[in-house]
């Protein structure tokens, strides 16, 4: 009897902290041209469109999923404050354009690619590329996008999108890229 009382208990905890209200976040608004080249923005010579500074890259983002998938205009990148793993709000209509497309196309898949600025141990900057990945990925799936869509990796600071050791460089560098597979 006793183990059954120990196993609701941990039943119904597991159930508040599964309802528990997830923490604000944000993420600073992408600056024109500052797409990563092959990331899915590129044109046929392998340079990244320009984009607009809104998180969604122009009016065409501003009417929902339309236009959102592999080769959109659509900002598919995301950036973070130093140390930081908190999706900013400026950046949720970014989250939300993509998952409308995969919920659309439930064969899309997106890779999250959790990158950071050279600050750091590579441990470290391992570690905190995962979790900004595993923060989209939550984001994503708490708009209804299934889990079988979603893959993350951590590049660390392995991969930069700009070479330099100043805030500007650094500041897009913090980032989750979102690359679809197919």
């Amino acid at each position: 009897m006793k183990k059954i009382v120990a196993i609701a208990c941990l039943c119904a905890a597991a159930a508040l902290l599964a309802g528990c209200p997830k923490k604000n976040t944000t993420v600073e608004p992408p600056n024109a041209g500052s797409q990563v080249p092959g990331a899915g923005n590129a044109n046929a010579n392998g340079e990244g469109a320009s984009t607009s500074a809104t998180p969604l890259g122009g009016e065409e983002g501003a009417m929902g999923a339309k236009g959102v998938g592999p080769g959109s205009a659509v900002a598919k990148i995301i950036y973070f404050d130093f140390d930081k793993s908190d999706i900013k709000p400026e950046f949720a209509p970014v989250v939300s354009a993509n998952a409308q497309y995969l919920i659309a196309h439930p064969g899309a898949k997106l890779k999250l690619e959790g990158n950071t600025d050279e600050r750091g141990t590579r441990e470290y900057n391992i570690g905190l590329g995962e979790r900004r990945a595993q923060a989209v990925r939550r984001a994503l799936m708490l708009q209804g996008v299934a889990e079988n869509q979603l893959t993350t990796v951590s590049f660390g600071a392995e991969r930069p999108a700009v070479e330099g050791d100043n805030e500007e460089a650094w500041a897009k560098n913090r980032r989750v890229e979102l690359v679809y597979t197919q």
